[in-house]
């Protein structure tokens, strides 16, 4: 069985990330290849734009085409900016191609909150209702049949696995959640901003949007589904003067009949994930860093007892799991394939 592709925004960071996945995998053939419509130069091939693509892929990357998607492409992905996906979405539904979005534009189901942290009013209403959120690890039948899946957000990635065994278990006290997370500068994409370049954030490391993150709303959505009590969690991002990964370090009173043993709360984490082929609990006392899971499709989770509290650390490579390589994992549930078809 081969997927014909489409992919829209294919010349950003996870864009180029996504080719590169997409070139390897068995079941796909990358049929078209769009930019977002905006830039100077309305058609390359995309050799031209990533030379490593040279004899690989020489497809011409232009503006989106909606006739070309009808007749060639199964599925799309939306690799572009927060907020412009939505000006794609409902038309690509129209032609009844199946999507998956990289932005943050169907991950909040409340389009309240969404114009309170993206600044702008969501256009999309009726799309937003029926799309999927794309984590596998706690969303997998939903995902098989969806037309739309809300490619989850990095750091929520990071932060929903770590969270999701103690909240699911009502082991949490949910007031009590403090996430202080790290991340690379890839994180903010291409933006050419002084605060991202090189010399800025070299031998450096520096809090930003302190409780003020757009990806907070989403941690609190999935987790409060997740708990049945709603959750306000305390979400700190750093900035890490490296190129790319996330490591979160949670903080969480236990709930007040939590009765657990250090090594027992291991073992509930490796019950917990023990049919999910891309992720990982380490052994009682071992927790992970960023290179363990650095262009993989994993997370890694470490936790320790620490008497009325517990710590949860855990990493993902923000690009991978973060993005692209998640967003192949839900292609994959989608198309009844192996999850771990072109990501192992």
């Amino acid at each position: 069985m081969f997927i014909n592709i489409g992919v829209i925004g294919a010349t950003g960071q996870t864009g180029e990330v996504l080719v590169e996945l997409l070139l390897g995998h068995p079941n796909v053939k990358i049929a078209h290849l769009y930019n977002s419509g905006t830039g100077p130069k309305s058609t390359q091939v995309i050799s031209d734009i990533f030379p490593k693509f040279k004899k690989r892929l020489e497809l011409p990357c232009k503006k989106p085409d909606f006739l070309e998607i009808k007749k060639d492409c199964d599925l799309v992905f939306l690799a572009l900016p927060h907020t412009v996906s939505m000006n794609y979405m409902p038309k690509l539904l129209s032609l009844g191609k199946k999507v998956i979005d990289l932005s943050a534009d169907y991950r909040l189901k409340n389009p309240v909150i969404f114009e309170k942290f993206y600044k702008v009013s969501h256009k999309d209403k009726e799309n937003l209702k029926e799309a999927v959120y794309g984590l596998p690890e706690l969303n997998r039948a939903k995902i098989k049949t969806a037309k739309l899946v809300a490619n989850p957000g990095c750091y929520p990635t990071c932060a929903i696995l770590g969270l999701s065994p103690l909240v699911a278990l009502g082991l949490a006290d949910p007031d009590s959640i403090i996430i202080d997370a790290k991340s690379g500068v890839s994180g903010a994409g291409k933006k050419l901003e002084k605060e991202y370049l090189f010399s800025e954030i070299q031998s450096d490391f520096r809090a930003y949007k302190v409780n003020l993150h757009q990806h907070a709303p989403e941690i609190n959505q999935v987790l409060s589904k997740v708990s049945a009590k709603k959750i306000n969690v305390i979400f700190v991002p750093h900035l890490l003067p490296i190129e790319r990964g996330i490591l979160c370090t949670i903080y969480v009173k236990k709930a007040g009949n939590a009765k657990l043993k250090a090594k027992n709360l291991v073992e509930l984490y490796k019950k917990f994930y023990k049919n999910e082929p891309f992720v990982r609990v380490k052994p009682f006392g071992v927790f992970p860093r960023i290179k363990d899971v650095a262009k993989t499709n994993f997370c890694d989770i470490g936790v320790k007892d620490f008497g009325s509290s517990i710590i949860v650390i855990s990493v993902i490579d923000n690009l991978l799991k973060g993005a692209s390589s998640q967003a192949v994992q839900n292609m994959n549930i989608m198309y009844n394939l192996p999850e771990t078809t072109g990501l192992l």
